[in-house]
């Protein structure tokens, strides 16, 4: 199975260099839409809901202090192991959500159940690291 740092690695070798609160956010959305349309997780790492919307920690640990990265910055993964039908989903993801600002992408996951429902209960703006179930993440945009 592909890590969050293959996708990573791919977003950024398409994309170009972006800041952490983005790719975090479009690794968010590949995984989400891999579950809601293959039932099938692109990963194995979690998303947490912090503050500032959906974050994988094993991948905030390689960009950690950084406001950018790139493809560099990522000392771990390729993009060669993930599937055709891998790439096939990120890159919908990226036609749909890459043009998007990262504020707006923190907006958006703001607004959705699978971040909602990880910190019921949790005022705005406090730290919590509650995991994004996959099972939420299925269900929510296997709906819509």
């Amino acid at each position: 199975m592909a890590s969050i740092f293959d996708v990573a690695k791919y977003i950024l070798n398409k994309c170009g260099k972006m800041s952490t609160w983005k790719l975090q956010k479009l690794c968010f959305y590949s995984q989400a839409w891999s579950l809601a349309w293959t039932e099938e997780p692109l990963f194995q790492e979690d998303f947490e809901a912090w503050a500032n919307g959906p974050v994988c920690p094993e991948l905030f640990q390689l960009h950690k202090g950084l406001f950018t990265c790139s493809e560099a910055d990522i000392a771990k993964g390729s993009a060669d192991n993930l599937t055709d039908d891998q790439k096939d989903t990120v890159n919908i993801v990226l036609q749909d959500y890459g043009q998007m600002e990262p504020y707006e992408l923190r907006e958006l996951t703001h607004k959705e159940d699978p971040w909602i429902l990880a910190r019921k209960g949790l005022a705005e703006g406090a730290y919590c690291n509650n995991i994004i179930s996959k099972e939420s993440m299925g269900a929510y945009y296997g709906s819509l």
